[in-house]
């Protein structure tokens, strides 16, 4: 390869002409350089991620557990289903991706403009499918109680399957006031009240003499959360401190909080990634529609960001792994 020396010649430059390193032009470098450094910091995360799962594996919450909700299928048992139906979406969308820059290599418009449509279809599902998955996360199943550790623990039937508080929580129809600010209490910053107040729950439990309790404590040889006997129970109930609904930054009925932090942070990260893929697909796409890369003579933008796409599906598949999978 001749090294490009500056003179008063008329020597092209690494600016798209022949002198390409590696044959590629510096677009396609520099989106490579971009990926390696991405890829960098996803590892960071995947890495900090499973370095605290190593070190509370024995209280982690089972993903089987909290990935079960199903669009449309409401009280049915679905674990893992829809977030493999989206996964199956991004990678197809990769596929698309795949195709629409062969026909670019082709200068064949039409199907560059149908491949891309797609792709951009495929991206929209997967951060709608994301955003509700986010909601029910955040809403939660079937509600918990906090102990007074940090702890978590959930009601199961005799069966040892987990039970929502309303299906046993006695409500007192007392009207409960929210502390905050704006009625006087400027030193109170109270979080939104629970469906049910931890009372109503204990009173529940203690009308139902066929429910128990399970800690986040997971049992080695059954691979489930340790069921405590009913006549233990109220040990841990006398120690209780507040409702859990769902999931967020400092609670999570799920179990460790930690696992909602890093949930929320990683696939949040990964989902503005796919958000800006999805915008810069929409912008090549309409670049293509008006011909701009066929005036150009190649449709090399169209391979560069693919290259962007192809990393944002490749990083989900680790995510997916080690979130849902592992």
């Amino acid at each position: 390869m001749e090294a490009t020396v500056a003179t008063k010649t008329n020597q092209k430059t690494w600016s798209g002409g022949t002198n390409k390193p590696l044959g590629a032009s510096y677009g396609k470098m520099m989106m490579w350089f971009f990926i390696l450094s991405d890829a960098l910091t996803f590892s960071g995360f995947l890495a900090a991620y499973g370095l605290m799962r190593f070190k509370f594996i024995e209280s982690w919450p089972i993903a089987d557990e909290v990935f079960t909700h199903f669009p449309f299928l409401h009280g049915i048992h679905a674990p893992m289903y829809y977030v493999a139906l989206m996964t199956f979406i991004l990678i197809f969308s990769s596929v698309t991706m795949v195709l629409a820059v062969d026909a670019g290599h082709q200068m064949n418009k039409k199907k560059v403009t149908f491949y891309m449509l797609l792709t951009i279809i495929g991206g929209v599902i997967f951060l709608g499918s994301q955003a509700w998955e986010w909601k029910n996360f955040i809403n939660g199943s079937y509600g918990a109680v906090q102990l007074n550790d940090g702890k978590i623990i959930q009601f199961v039937d005799a069966t040892g399957h987990q039970i929502t508080l309303e299906s046993f929580a006695k409500s007192s129809n007392s009207e409960r006031t929210q502390h905050t600010k704006n009625k006087g209490l400027w030193f109170v910053d109270e979080p939104a009240l629970a469906a049910f107040s931890l009372k109503e729950v204990i009173d529940g439990f203690n009308a139902n003499s066929d429910i128990t309790i399970r800690t986040e404590l997971i049992n080695p040889d059954t691979k489930k959360k340790t069921i405590i006997p009913r006549e233990n129970a109220m040990s841990y109930l006398n120690e209780a401190k507040m409702v859990v609904n769902g999931a967020n930054l400092k609670v999570n009925e799920y179990g460790k909080t930690l696992f909602a932090d890093f949930f929320f942070f990683i696939t949040g990260f990964h989902g503005f990634h796919v958000f800006t893929g999805v915008l810069i697909n929409i912008i090549i796409f309409f670049n293509v529609i008006i011909g701009t890369y066929e005036r150009r003579g190649h449709y090399e933008m169209v391979e560069k960001v693919g290259l962007y796409w192809h990393f944002v599906d490749l990083v989900w598949v680790f995510v997916f792994t080690f979130f849902y999978l592992v």
